[in-house]
């Protein structure tokens, strides 16, 4: 089943929680966090995440931006994330596998994220115990970004790998998705898109998600 996890990061942060409410027919609630370092922009933090955790039930998808990550899974995990997304270019494989140890022991949902410059292959120590993969279909940094079309063969050699090693595993793509491209990642093997401008900037929340779903 494909799965809609709308960003906030197009939301209105004067009126998160409406905003979170509007978006309530999603499955999944994306949540960018940067740091201003692994890329260079500044967004959210733990208390931001602590404070959604109270306003909704949503499963919290939290996408980790930040330089070797492993130092705040605990934090995050204690704030109410669901899932946490870590990226391989944010550390060594060291550091990787033990942001993963940390999740599991914190109990969320494990997951590694590539950037456009990253093989698909960098995934395969991991995979066998992920409970997802997001590809990025834009360089990590900035909502509103174009769709990267050469990622397509990107996200088709993640489903590979998934179908061949964790077939539990889901994967997600973040990056440009609207109801044109969601039709093409998702051809291309993807299940959970995230979307930001095309729901928030639409007028009926609602009906976007529903096109997303195709």
């Amino acid at each position: 089943m494909i799965k809609i996890a709308p960003s906030i990061l197009s939301a209105d942060f004067v009126n998160l929680e409406r905003d979170i409410k509007r978006v309530s027919t999603a499955d999944w609630l994306h949540v960018d966090v940067m740091d201003g370092h692994f890329v260079p922009n500044l967004t959210i933090g733990i208390p931001v995440v602590k404070s959604i955790r109270k306003c909704t039930d949503m499963f919290l998808d939290v996408h980790l931006m930040i330089d070797k990550p492993v130092r705040y899974i605990e934090d995050f995990a204690k704030a109410g994330a669901d899932l946490l997304s870590v990226h391989l270019e944010a550390d060594g494989p060291t550091g990787i596998a033990q942001a993963l140890r940390v999740m599991e022991d914190c109990g969320v949902k494990k997951a590694v994220a590539l950037r456009p410059i990253t093989s698909p292959k960098a995934i395969l120590p991991y995979l066998e115990n992920l409970d997802m993969v997001l590809v990025m279909t834009v360089e990590p940094g900035f909502g509103g970004q174009s769709f990267m079309a050469d990622q397509l063969d990107t996200i088709s050699q993640v489903r590979s790998l998934i179908r061949q090693y964790n077939p539990a595993c889901r994967l997600q793509v973040d990056g440009g998705i609207n109801p044109e491209t969601a039709r093409r990642v998702i051809a291309a093997g993807a299940d959970t898109l995230v979307a930001g401008s095309a729901v928030y900037g639409a007028a009926d929340p609602a009906m976007a998600i529903a096109a997303l779903r195709g």
